[in-house]
């Protein structure tokens, strides 16, 4: 029986509002090893705004399958959360097509409280399950 190749995983973590990427980060990381899977990188941005630079560094990199990214876009007092989820989450699925390479979304918001941030910490495993998902489905179509 041949063993399957290990899936290695690229984090891309926002360091704003730390204290709950942290959670989502070891969050993370637990269902990345449940399933199999190996962080084999992870990169702090300051911000969710800084991670498509990140993310195209990560995706030129043979140790990475897939990059999960993790933060949280809180509503503020503007209409500043979504023009920053909307221009991240097209950049990333620009770069994953770019790069041929899976880039899960594991980042909630915008429109959302603190509170309701804090709720949505399991988006991280989501993430994480997308990103083995798709790379064992690209596994598949080779050979």
């Amino acid at each position: 029986m041949v063993k399957e190749e290990e899936i290695k995983l690229g984090f891309v973590v926002s360091e704003f509002h730390r204290d709950i990427t942290y959670q989502m980060e070891i969050l993370g990381r637990e269902h990345a090893e449940f399933l199999g899977a190996k962080v084999s990188i992870t990169l702090y941005t300051p911000g969710t705004f800084d991670m498509p630079l990140a993310v195209k560094k990560m995706l030129t990199d043979e140790e990475v399958d897939a990059v999960v990214t993790l933060g949280c876009i809180i509503e503020g007092a503007t209409e500043h959360d979504e023009a920053i989820a909307s221009q991240l989450t097209r950049k990333i699925m620009d770069l994953s097509l770019e790069y041929g390479k899976p880039v899960a979304l594991g980042v909630s918001g915008p429109g959302m409280t603190r509170l309701e941030a804090q709720e949505r910490v399991d988006y991280a495993k989501r993430a994480v399950e997308a990103a083995v998902k798709m790379v064992k489905r690209f596994r598949g179509l080779e050979g």
